[in-house]
């Protein structure tokens, strides 16, 4: 019993601590962002267009709000791509600039 309870409290602090995004393809988010964004954020925000993520304030400060500006861009700009699009796009920029943990 003492054993099961041990293991669940593992497998509680493993998701605690998941990495956001964990389903999400990264490589196929890379793809899009250097397809879409980059190019944009360079005409609106000047220099190579990756500056935007590291720029001080942040405008995003958690996953779930790295989520929600991918999704406007995405309405704004009219690229229609689906969720499993925008979580990748996500996983990318989460891994290169911003290291959310949850």
């Amino acid at each position: 019993m003492q054993r099961l309870g041990y293991l669940a409290l593992l497998f509680i602090a493993g998701n605690v601590y998941a990495e956001p995004f964990q389903d999400a393809d990264a490589a196929a988010g890379k793809v899009l962002v250097n397809q879409y964004c980059i190019r944009c954020h360079a005409s609106s925000y000047g220099g190579d267009g990756a500056e935007i993520y590291t720029r001080q304030p942040r405008k995003v400060n958690n996953a779930k709000a790295l989520v929600a500006q991918i999704r406007n861009c995405n309405t704004m700009l009219g690229m229609k791509w689906f969720e499993d699009e925008e979580l990748n796009v996500a996983k990318y920029l989460n891994q290169q600039y911003y290291k959310f943990t949850e």
